[in-house]
């Protein structure tokens, strides 16, 4: 009888503080993908979860080789952010998104330093996305 191997995706894991990335980055010898997002306003950048982010492909390919941290922003009283996350992510927003872009998505080498940027929602899917950040590895 035959043996049947079923394949479970990895659920990505988010990280919500920076530093705490780029220490796990530096030890793991990763890339650091950095989410702006309003996750309960925002309708693309809950498509970008839900389309890219979540997908199988995305989600295994980023527990090899990236560390996720998603800085969000929601508007509703019962997903209110702590004050000390709230000023976490304030900090990153005047660093790294001064526009204040949604979704916006920073790929980052392990000190923080800005690699690539996508502005808005990624249309082209998860594979596309993994070949973007495939492209900037290989440089």
């Amino acid at each position: 009888m035959a043996s049947v191997i079923f394949f479970s995706p990895v659920k990505p894991v988010w990280l919500h503080n920076l530093d705490d990335a780029k220490d796990i980055a530096k030890k793991e010898h990763k890339l650091i993908l950095l989410n702006f997002s309003g996750s309960d306003w925002c309708i693309p950048c809950i498509k970008m979860h839900d389309d890219v982010f979540n997908a199988p492909a995305f989600s295994n390919y980023a527990a090899d080789n990236l560390v996720l941290v998603n800085v969000d922003f929601p508007r509703s009283s019962k997903n209110k952010l702590s004050k000390p996350q709230q000023a976490i992510n304030d900090k990153l927003a005047t660093q790294y998104n001064p526009d204040g872009a949604f979704p916006y998505t920073i790929l980052l080498d392990a000190d923080g330093s800005k690699l690539k940027v996508w502005d808005g929602y990624y249309k082209d899917g998860p594979n596309d996305f993994i070949d973007e950040i495939k492209v900037i590895l290989i440089k």
